[in-house]
């Protein structure tokens, strides 16, 4: 009871600070952000997700946290998530079913992390992902594409029946990426970024032993899913290649608003750049028929994926992009300042960037992440709340001076320092198993 209580007076606190920065900085609303503990709740990073009728369905992912420096510690077998779990965060209720009885080459892909993920409607499609392969006895980028039926798979889980008739499966080494980001534009499917990395992970690069491949795919890869005796495949196929922009990964691909009100995506940050292990600092832009880059921009928080959320105002053409903590290589001092650190460290920096008229802005609230969280994290938004486009809140459909709960941030990385990668034991960090309640308010 006294921890609830003074985690309680603290989010007080910050809320009143959040909103003296806000309304300093113009930004038309207030988050609050409030822990809640479901239990039974899997607590992973990495992970896939879709949702259905205000249940989660959780797939993929890790249950450890930052990976070791060790080649025989680091994404190891017993850190895979073997289960696919079903999440009704208002009734705080949780299932889980094993993924053992699946085929072999379904089985290895679902427990694998960084998977590309997209919903479209009832279709949750899966692209790639990392991690132990029994079958190749070794660690594998998977070149499957995988369908899982959303609501069947849900009450699948529920009722304890088998999962094998609600997925399907193609092999494709077109689809062999991690650490990319999936998206739609019309009836299209973007592959963005990412890398195909084979063999055990090992800091000191690939000539050490165990050696690796590891080739960034530098581009957007375009296709249509199209089904045949309830089988998927992939038609249409095109590539867009940039090997300096475009060679990114474990970044933030954001739905966007552009300022001619045109739907696309926003690459924000990622890493690693070709002269140096430090993020990238600009953005560019995908719509329909292109991409742009925006060197203007230079993001300096929230560099790598991380939980977000972004949010439009049609009246005033503004759109926000909340990015909630993970690792940067800046962030904000005790007095202000901006501080740098080329180790790339976790931080607790909630981020905005807001694009007005084609301007990009950045600015942090006050308000912090607790500990240092928000890294391989997922936002995930309530049922009710109106959208503007698909995956955009509508600013100016939220009731004014009201505190709306607008999503969840679910699962991620949880820290205990900045910089723990060379001292890291598999103890100073952990996966984030609190819920984390996300309310705006919007002012006057």
């Amino acid at each position: 009871m006294k921890k609830n209580i003074l985690f309680s007076i603290i989010v007080l606190l910050l809320f009143i600070s959040s909103l003296a920065q806000v309304q300093n900085n113009k930004i038309p609303f207030v988050l609050r952000l409030e822990l809640v503990e479901v239990n039974n709740f899997p607590a992973l990073q990495s992970f896939a997700y879709a949702t259905w009728q205000g249940k989660w369905l959780l797939v993929g992912g890790r249950k450890d946290g930052l990976h070791r420096r060790q080649p025989w510690a680091s994404f190891d077998e017993e850190g895979q998530n073997n289960f696919m779990y079903v999440v009704d965060p208002v009734k705080k209720q949780v299932w889980k079913q094993s993924l053992q009885k699946l085929p072999i080459s379904i089985k290895e892909q679902l427990q694998s992390t960084n998977m590309q993920f997209y919903q479209i409607e009832n279709k949750l499609i899966l692209a790639g992902g990392y991690g132990y392969s029994k079958t190749a006895d070794d660690h594998i980028t998977y070149p499957y594409l995988t369908i899982i039926k959303v609501e069947e798979a849900i009450n699948a889980i529920i009722n304890g029946q088998p999962l094998t008739n609600v997925i399907m499966q193609a092999k494709d080494e077109r689809i062999a990426v991690t650490g990319g980001r999936l998206a739609k534009i019309g009836d299209t499917l973007l592959l963005a970024g990412g890398q195909r990395f084979d063999g055990m992970y090992n800091p000191m690069g690939p000539a050490h032993g165990p050696g690796f491949t590891q080739n960034y795919t530098n581009e957007i890869r375009k296709f249509i899913i199209t089904y045949k005796d309830n089988a998927p495949s992939i038609a249409y196929y095109a590539a867009i290649h940039d090997s300096i922009n475009l060679h990114r990964r474990d970044y933030n691909l954001v739905p966007q608003i552009f300022p001619d009100g045109e739907n696309g995506y926003t690459m924000f940050s990622g890493v690693f750049q070709y002269n140096a292990d430090i993020p990238f600092t600009n953005a560019v832009d995908i719509a329909g028929g292109y991409y742009k880059v925006n060197n203007q921009f230079v993001q300096k928080l929230n560099h790598y994926h991380c939980a977000v959320l972004p949010v439009f105002s049609g009246k005033s053409a503004d759109m926000y992009t909340i990015f909630f903590g993970g690792i940067a290589q800046y962030y904000p001092g005790t007095k202000g300042e901006m501080l740098e650190s080329a180790d790339v460290p976790f931080t607790k920096t909630i981020g905005i960037v807001t694009r007005k008229k084609g301007n990009f802005t950045e600015n942090y609230l006050p308000i912090e992440m607790p500990r240092y969280s928000g890294a391989a994290a997922e936002f995930i938004f309530t049922p009710d709340v109106k959208m503007y486009n698909e995956g955009i809140a509508d600013l100016d459909a939220l009731q004014k001076d009201s505190d709306v709960l607008i999503g969840y941030i679910v699962g991620g990385i949880k820290s205990t320092a900045k910089n723990i990668f060379l001292s890291n034991t598999g103890t100073e960090s952990n996966t984030q198993k609190t819920i984390m309640k996300v309310y705006l308010t919007v002012k006057q």
